[in-house]
């Protein structure tokens, strides 16, 4: 079991503090949801997770161990797969391409595309040679998740998938990330402001406020109408 622990961090961007002694939990086989207005320090917390960004206080570990001064592809073999917001799949890239990018952690052994990710996003099999910059916005977001599940992460972290995304499709990715839940090999973070998404997916959940997590529980105590409050502009 792969339990991610964020511990009391603080991030800064030059003397900006973007979090401010921030703790959150993940563990293996549940969806931990963070929601937030924009520019509450979601992005930021994700960016510390997956290595990108480093922090000046705290803690992050995995399955025990330390991974705070660890560099992103060290994460990423550690199990680590991050889909960030924006979905940044390779436009010029075919599909198949697109998706073997994911190859880069593994041992050669390993290196294929499981027949799982096809099962979930029929769409990518029948497009394998189609550039990526071909795909619409909810097939790009596909591409991505699909490109995370090749590394056979223990940690999947996605940052607003459903932003700008035709309804089935977002359907579709709910119904995936649910299967991967129940599955029971990884720890689900999923960052998210579509407050109806976040609530039948998650079993706990954290809400940011200004660079600190201001709730925090199981889906059982939500109290939806406090939570929609730090949604709300």
């Amino acid at each position: 079991m792969s339990t991610l622990i964020v511990d009391g961090i603080d991030l800064h961007y030059g003397a900006a503090q973007a979090l401010r002694g921030v703790s959150l939990t993940a563990e293996t086989g549940k969806v931990t949801c963070v929601l937030g207005r924009n520019g509450v320090g979601k992005t930021s917390l994700m960016r510390a997770v997956v290595g990108q960004q480093g922090i000046s206080a705290g803690s992050i570990s995995l399955g025990g161990d330390r991974i705070d001064g660890l560099a992103p592809y060290d994460r990423a073999r550690r199990g680590i797969a991050f889909v960030p917001q924006g979905r940044e799949i390779f436009p010029l890239l075919t599909v198949k391409e697109n998706l073997e990018t994911g190859f880069s952690p593994l041992k050669r052994a390993d290196r294929y595309v499981q027949d799982e990710i096809y099962d979930l996003f029929p769409v990518l099999k029948s497009m394998l040679h189609r550039r990526g910059g071909d795909l619409s916005g909810g097939q790009q977001q596909q591409l991505a998740i699909g490109r995370a599940l090749v590394m056979r992460p223990s940690v999947l972290v996605l940052d607003e998938p459903t932003e700008g995304i035709q309804p089935s499709i977002i359907k579709d990715i709910g119904r995936a990330i649910d299967y991967l839940r129940l599955k029971g090999t990884m720890a689900i973070v999923l960052v998210e402001q579509y407050f109806e998404f976040a609530r039948d997916l998650c079993d706990t959940y954290a809400v940011m406020d200004r660079g600190q997590v201001v709730l925090a529980g199981d889906k059982a105590g939500m109290d939806e109408a406090d939570v929609r409050r730090h949604l709300s502009v």
